[in-house]
């Protein structure tokens, strides 16, 4: 047996805790006793080739099953899946070191600044950071909130509008817009001209977007014609930026929540890799859990994708929103109940042999 005071074998022992337990009890001190023989004498610390071998060897014998071509993927897409949502998690978790959005009074000077011909008439400020139906989110709406309705979830804006006769040029209104922004300390972020079809009108219309952010807020200034029947020529919104800590916060969760996911996967597997109609069934109800997991994503990412290329947005979305969340909380929830029905059936203890099951097998 090696000594625990040798600093080679401590490193070793510390890598092949990315074996199972059990594997390490059965064959550990082989393994150890293999690698301590074939290094060069003098060595303290294994090579990266050796350290690299020995943990991707552990995780894949985790995961037991090793005539099994596919149980790797599986295990991938379930580890990337976990550390995606325990990333959406920890970033929404994240928001709450945001400030509260601008209230009337400080709108009110931001917009009368930036916009000084216009009357944007009345500014209508959200209850809440993130809202659904331009309403706080209480436990009580949660069951909608997952069940169907999650599209309606977002981060609010502070809104105001003009509709009419325009005061003044769209041409002047733009130029007044920038220079203020650039003289009260704005970055403009995007300053972009698209063209939009018009129904009630003979050829595409120009919509200006300027995006212009200072510390914590975006403010996000839609200059149009205005037609009927929406005589609206002039839109503004302002939104808080997202909180520096969730990109941090996302990182280390997500690596936790897909480290842990390959773990518990490789548990599973172990554990339903046995005879039994328990164990049997387990797997095609876990399979489906990652399959309902991924399918919001599927749908999620090109929906993200299809929107932020139509139209200029403040910021990006929350990683949330690209994984199809809450918008398919229905599938999210349904492959939770499948996932825990699978759990239940692999945690079950396996059939014990009999004594006469014994005796016959010695």
């Amino acid at each position: 047996m090696a000594s625990t005071g040798d600093p080679l074998a401590r490193h070793y022992r510390r890598l092949l805790l990315s074996y199972p337990r059990a594997y390490r009890r059965e064959r550990g001190e082989e393994i150890l006793g293999l690698l301590l023989d074939t290094a060069p004498a003098g060595r303290t610390r294994p090579t990266v080739r050796e350290a690299l071998d020995l943990v991707r060897g552990g995780l894949r014998c985790r995961l037991g099953r090793p005539a099994s071509r596919t149980v790797g993927v599986w295990a991938a897409l379930t580890a990337l899946i976990c550390g995606l949502f325990t990333a959406a998690l920890a970033a929404r978790l994240a928001w709450e070191t945001s400030r509260p959005q601008a209230d009337r009074a400080e709108a009110s000077q931001i917009f009368g600044t930036v916009l000084p011909d216009h009357d944007l008439g009345e500014i209508h400020v959200p209850p809440a950071l993130f809202v659904m139906y331009n309403q706080p989110v209480r436990w009580q709406a949660v069951p909608n909130l997952l069940g169907g309705d999650g599209g309606e979830y977002r981060e609010s804006s502070v809104v105001a509008s003009a509709a009419g006769v325009p005061p003044v040029p769209a041409t002047r209104t733009l130029a007044t817009a920038r220079q203020r922004l650039r003289e009260t300390g704005w970055h403009l972020d995007r300053d972009v001209t698209r063209f939009q079809d018009c129904a009630t009108c003979e050829a595409a219309q120009p919509f200006t977007d300027i995006i212009a952010s200072r510390g914590d807020t975006v403010l996000h200034l839609m200059v149009s014609p205005g037609h009927p029947p929406d005589p609206t020529y002039l839109m503004v919104y302002l939104q808080r930026r997202t909180p520096a800590l969730v990109y941090p916060a996302a990182t280390l969760a997500g690596l936790l929540g897909a480290a842990a996911g390959w773990l518990f996967f490789g548990w599973v597997s172990r554990r339903t890799d046995r005879p039994g109609f328990g164990a049997a069934l387990a797997v095609p109800l876990l399979g489906t859990t990652v399959l309902l997991w991924w399918l919001p994503v599927l749908f999620g990412v090109p929906w993200t994708v299809r929107q932020l290329v139509r139209a200029p947005h403040p910021q990006w979305p929350p990683l949330w929103e690209w994984l199809g969340q809450p918008t398919f909380g229905p599938l999210f929830l349904l492959g939770t109940v499948t996932g825990l029905l699978g759990l239940a059936l692999a945690a079950r203890p396996g059939r014990q042999r009999t004594p006469r099951t014994r005796a016959a097998a010695g």
